[in-house]
């Protein structure tokens, strides 16, 4: 228990936190057809992390990560003036905006010498999950130990408190982002404000993505963020239901990428483990499988089955 705790817990915990995190604001996204700003997001903020580390000279976390912030919140208001200036569809402003700025990321990786601390290109496209251990974990009670709780990886504590940010901001807005995702013309009408709440999901956005990048990558970021929706969405057309959906499948994606990247190498007698950023995404495409599978077969269930297992949307609403 002990060895599995200092091993396993942080990087596990980091993992779970992650995908639901960014699991739950996808949704946002997804239903507003914007998923691949998550991606733009998710590459913008390697220039950001690599001017971090160029300011202080050290992989402090606190500077990083106000960097790459910075850098993803100017990436999202570049997308927007992008879009209006040239007059260009959305994912090509996106397109061009998050591979510049990967780009610029890589180069500025080259000049600042951020290879020699080993923020690299498998650190930013895997992440450095499996290098967060809890060495003052000494047995169960060290779960009850402030002490030894204030030990924890950085990176595990920053994702609870993006994650407890995410929460408390859906609960406050819960009906104002709703309303504003399906009818941002009638918000504007009755006094909310489309835009501001599209600027307040934006900087959640950022926030999740730049927390769960340093700890697992930009390839489980965008895993994240667009897997877990996509599953509650073929599952159901409930407004509740599509969070509570990608909530689950964020949960088991976390935990189960991470169990199986050390438990398949194991069955198949192989002496290696895998990438656990990797194998996330690997149990995120087969969720994402099933819950195709299961939503055709509600689809076909007769109407009275299928009112009950996937209530609209509309009525949701009312």
């Amino acid at each position: 228990m002990t060895l599995f705790l200092q091993l396993d817990l942080a990087a596990l915990l980091a993992a779970v936190m992650a995908c639901l995190a960014c699991g739950l604001l996808g949704n946002l996204l997804l239903l507003t057809r914007q998923s691949l700003l998550g991606d733009a997001v998710s590459h913008a903020v390697l220039p950001g992390l690599v001017l971090g580390f160029a300011v202080t000279g050290t992989r402090a976390t606190l500077p990083m990560v106000l960097g790459a912030m910075l850098a993803a919140v100017a990436a999202a208001l570049l997308i927007s003036l992008v879009r209006r200036l040239a007059r260009l569809e959305p994912g090509a402003a996106m397109g061009v905006v998050f591979s510049g700025f990967f780009a610029l990321g890589l180069v500025l990786m080259e000049l600042t010498g951020a290879r020699a601390v080993d923020l690299d290109v498998d650190c930013v496209l895997y992440g450095q999950l499996e290098a967060l251990i809890w060495p003052a974990a000494t047995g169960p009670s060290s779960l009850l130990d402030p002490a030894a709780l204030a030990q924890l990886p950085a990176e595990t504590r920053i994702l609870a408190a993006v994650l407890a940010l995410v929460l408390a901001g859906l609960a406050l807005l819960w009906k104002e982002l709703r309303l504003a995702a399906f009818d941002p013309d009638f918000a504007a009408s009755i006094g909310f404000a489309p835009r501001g709440l599209s600027l307040v999901v934006l900087v959640l956005v950022s926030v999740a993505c730049v927390a769960a990048f340093w700890a697992v990558g930009s390839i489980l970021v965008i895993a994240a963020l667009v897997a877990p929706p996509a599953i509650a969405r073929l599952l159901t057309d409930d407004y509740r239901h599509q969070f509570l959906f990608s909530a689950v499948a964020a949960v088991v994606m976390g935990g189960g990428g991470y169990g199986a990247a050390v438990g398949v190498p194991a069955l198949l007698g192989l002496g290696f483990g895998l990438n656990a950023a990797g194998m996330m995404a690997v149990v995120a495409t087969l969720l994402l499988a099933l819950a195709w599978v299961a939503g055709r077969r509600l689809r076909r269930a007769p109407p009275a089955v299928a009112a009950l297992s996937a209530p609209r949307i509309v009525a949701a609403a009312r």
